[in-house]
């Protein structure tokens, strides 16, 4: 390791952190992962065992504290996020935290505020934004090859978080918790449409609760459930575009993602049959002004936008790499290219839009 390697403490040990986050990190020469922490000290000693990482503790605030540790990546659930983020930027250290980062925008404000008052580094879990095909697909926009954007369509559709449930994941059946279909699923594929064709600036939207009653898989339990599971959108681009959305959880017969982008001079259009832990990146094809044929055609992305030292990881793996590398650049250069709290809390303000609209129309 050289002299600027950035020494990551992970607090959280969990399926995610294991399967995304520690292959991210060992893939990329500019980090190493020196701690982890979780509520239960065995789960963070057979991460450790498993991947050679040489601190573990059961307290996170001694995993903050630690002198090894430069960046602290927060992974539990949202709403266990604000205290240990509070904890490494009172420690003077570098941030990461999944998204959603809290539960309540006013938390997630908050943390922002504090994390730019003390001058540390903060980076949220917006990872789909850095995925070849989503760059790709944002250049080839800037650089005219739709013309002018008048309409965006974005549909994402997926088999969990449906009526029944197993009990591993019934945590997410309490609203306080923000873990549906919008918040998680939205906050991530809206982030990277917007950060495709730009940003929003009206929206009108219904989100609803079409499984009002949730099962419990092993034990047949049948639980109140109050979290949307189906949600459309429209509104306006600041470009003067139209956009629309749905988002359905809960699927028979998963969709996955499918964004249509029209221009005045072209179209362009992203798909994949998964929209979660994906193997391969988003499908492109378009036609702009100059095709004789106007159909649409395969684009593949240029190698450019595949600059990792490992390529053999899930994509979904991959572009969680890409942001964490992203940071490592950030670091170095003094940029801000990698998503930060700022824009969760945009994530948030988006969200909080949206349910109002639907509460208005109620």
């Amino acid at each position: 390791m050289g002299e600027q390697t950035i020494r990551v403490g992970l607090i959280g040990a969990g399926a995610w952190a294991t399967y995304g986050h520690i292959p991210a990190l060992r893939s990329l020469p500019e980090f190493e992962v020196t701690a982890v922490s979780a509520r239960r000290k065995e789960s963070a000693q057979r991460a450790a065992d498993r991947f050679g990482i040489p601190h573990v503790f059961e307290d996170p605030h001694e995993l903050v504290e630690h002198p090894d540790v430069d960046l602290v990546a927060v992974l539990t659930p949202a709403p266990q996020h604000a205290p240990f983020v509070k904890a490494a930027i009172a420690a003077g250290k570098d941030v990461y935290a999944e998204w959603p980062l809290t539960n309540r925008t006013a938390d997630s404000e908050e943390l922002l505020a504090l994390a730019e008052a003390k001058g540390v580094r903060h980076v949220v879990g917006l990872q789909r934004r850095f995925g070849p095909s989503a760059r790709y697909a944002r250049d080839l926009i800037k650089q005219g090859y739709v013309g002018d954007v008048r309409a965006v369509r974005l549909a994402v559709g997926i088999d969990p978080l449906g009526p029944v449930r197993p009990a591993a994941v019934e945590w997410t059946i309490d609203a306080d918790n923000f873990s549906h279909v919008l918040s998680i699923y939205g906050g991530h594929f809206l982030d990277a449409l917007f950060q495709i064709v730009g940003p929003p600036s009206d929206v009108t939207a219904i989100v609803r609760t079409q499984f009002p009653e949730i099962t419990i898989e092993e034990t047949g339990e049948s639980v109140p459930n109050a979290n949307p599971d189906e949600v459309m959108a429209i509104g306006t681009l600041d470009n003067g575009g139209l956009f629309s959305v749905q988002l359905e959880s809960g699927q028979k017969i998963r969709t996955g993602l499918q964004i249509d982008i029209t221009g005045t001079d072209g179209f362009l259009r992203l798909t994949n049959p998964r929209a979660f832990q994906n193997t391969e990146d988003n499908t492109l094809h378009g036609a702009d002004g100059d095709s004789d044929t106007h159909t649409l055609a395969a684009l593949p992305v240029p190698e450019e936008y595949r600059s990792l030292p490992d390529t053999s990881l899930d994509v979904s793996v991959q572009d969680l790499a890409h942001l964490y590398a992203a940071f490592a650049r950030d670091k170095a250069d003094g940029t801000t290219e990698a998503s930060t709290f700022a824009d969760a809390v945009d994530q948030h303000h988006l969200i909080d839009r949206i349910q109002q609209s639907s509460h208005a129309r109620r």
